[in-house]
């Protein structure tokens, strides 16, 4: 099929789609590539802290009357936390040993989260209502508001996310703090707090995109699950531990998807790993990464 020949509003319909998934997939990969770059650690568990943020959100609505504005601001402070104490009492006691022992800790977490929430809520989805109603109509299509919302929003914390890492004093003391903690340690800064606060950050990530997620996809013990694996995708054609890396492969292969849908819907669901073979063959480290990774 030709692009050209396809209506405007099924390629806007596609795009508008595709650059959803890539909000996910940017925000998602962002806190996996800061996990990873930062502490080294393949943290399986992201999924299901994104599945989590979700149904804390949902929680806050169901139980305590606290709307989706509320769980906005709550929800990734509460995750971040929840990390903090995963990586004080657990994960703290692996470092120094092979990355394997990490990997194997978070994916049994992750198969922990996600068998309790099933046999307490059960695969199918709670629904969370839409905080925005309406929303612009084209000459040839109409963007609902919410979405575009999400897609604007998701950009501005990742770049911003970005921005505090890569810029910042505070970003260069997270950054140091694994490349050289003995440096760190001379000008009177607690390294294992920045250890922890760096998997805070992206386990907080997570939380946000489910929270983020949850007007658009059912709030389900399996929607981590069902994303992780093409999140680890992304991380790894942008570049293990690249966070502009992480962002551009997100945004970028959610419109590669959905434009895929379009001229040839039966590889819509392999892209990214397509994508990804051909990055590993001519671009081990990834697009943005370095080889020394």
């Amino acid at each position: 099929m030709n692009l050209f020949d396809i209506p405007p509003a099924a390629i806007v319909g596609q795009l508008m789609v595709g650059l959803i998934n890539g909000s996910f997939y940017a925000l998602l990969s962002l806190g996996l590539a800061i996990i990873f770059g930062l502490l080294h650690i393949v943290n399986f568990a992201h999924g299901a802290q994104y599945m989590l943020g979700a149904f804390i959100a949902w929680a806050m609505l169901e139980y305590l009357g606290l709307g989706y504005w509320w769980a906005l601001l709550i929800v990734p402070l509460v995750t971040a936390c929840l990390g903090m104490l995963i990586e004080r009492t657990m994960l703290r006691r692996l470092h120094g040993l092979d990355p394997v022992y990490a990997l194997l800790l978070t994916f049994g977490m992750a198969l922990l989260l996600e068998g309790a929430f099933r046999l307490k809520f059960g695969a199918t989805g709670q629904p969370y209502a839409s905080p925005l109603e309406g929303g612009i109509r084209l000459p040839f299509a109409y963007l609902p508001a919410y979405r575009v919302w999400v897609i604007a929003a998701s950009l501005v914390i990742c770049l911003t996310t970005w921005w505090f890492v890569e810029r910042t004093r505070f970003g260069a003391y997270l950054r140091a703090a694994h490349e050289n903690p003995q440096l760190v340690r001379t000008f009177g800064i607690r390294v294992p707090l920045l250890l922890t606060l760096t998997y805070g950050l992206g386990v907080g990530l997570a939380g946000l995109g489910g929270v983020m997620a949850a007007p658009i996809y059912q709030v389900n013990p399996l929607m981590g699950s069902n994303l992780i694996v093409v999140v680890f995708a992304v991380v790894v054609i942008g570049g293990m531990g690249s966070i502009i890396g992480a962002i551009a492969a997100g945004f970028g292969l959610g419109v590669v998807e959905g434009l895929t849908r379009l001229l040839a819907p039966d590889y819509a669901g392999i892209v990214v790993f397509i994508v990804m073979l051909l990055v590993l063959a001519f671009k081990p480290a990834g697009l943005f990464g370095r080889g020394d990774l």
